[in-house]
């Protein structure tokens, strides 16, 4: 079942070590299949090392697991609200890679402070609240992605034009079209991370890039004009 987009997701999943977005097994990638309302992610605590396409879990949107030797990631729920309430989503990544999470950690945005950043995300990568004591004791990971789908809602943001969030004290989430796009946002969020943090440390006064030059940057890789690339 769904093998082609097993194999899809099992070769995502693999370039989160290869790009040191994960240690040990704390990261997983997930792909939906949109016509059959399933999707394919990670099972939970296999080492990376030891992965097979075999091994990846098929789910329902539901949260069920509908084919698979190994239970699907603990984070599951989380995919779950996401791909029902972003109904645009292809694929979603968790991950604690270091610098995004320091960012979680320390419970801030991450502000676009120059060009990389605006080539890819919209504005701020948003840090979303902590989870109430209920809500971590009623289902901590369903919670999550519930907090994330609202926090966007209420903010008013293109969840494809940010397709990035930091779950306070906890880790970061990415998305795409497609799993492989979702891994590459995350490569892309622990990047401007990084550069945000040694930015404010060079200059504590630092300021956001100008919002014409985001703009500027955005649109002309993502807008209907869009020019960036080869045809």
């Amino acid at each position: 079942m769904l093998e082609q987009l097993k194999e899809e997701v099992y070769q995502a999943n693999m370039l989160l070590p290869k790009y040191n977005l994960v240690t040990f097994t704390w990261g997983n990638v997930s792909g939906i299949d949109r016509e059959k309302g399933l999707f394919v992610i990670k099972p939970s605590g296999v080492e990376y090392e030891k992965l097979t396409p075999e091994d990846m879990v098929v789910v329902d949107l539901q949260g069920n697991k509908v084919e698979g030797k190994y239970q699907p990631s603990s984070d599951t729920p989380t995919h779950v609200v996401l791909y029902n309430r972003f109904p645009k989503l292809g694929g979603i990544v968790h991950t604690h890679s270091s610098w995004a999470t320091s960012w979680a950690q320390a419970g801030r945005d991450i502000p676009c402070y120059g060009t990389t950043h605006a080539d890819y995300i919209y504005g701020e990568i948003p840090c979303v609240r902590n989870l109430t004591k209920d809500e971590i004791e009623e289902a901590y990971e369903k919670n999550t992605g519930i907090l994330i789908a609202d926090a966007f809602e209420s903010m008013k943001k293109d969840y494809m034009a940010v397709p990035a969030v930091l779950c306070k004290h906890h880790g970061v989430f990415t998305w795409g079209k497609d799993a492989h796009e979702a891994v590459h946002n995350a490569v892309v969020a622990e990047e401007v991370a990084k550069m945000a943090a040694r930015c404010e440390m060079l200059n504590p006064q630092v300021k956001p890039a100008p919002q014409e030059l985001q703009d500027k940057h955005y649109y002309r890789k993502h807008g209907a004009n869009a020019y960036y690339g080869q045809k």
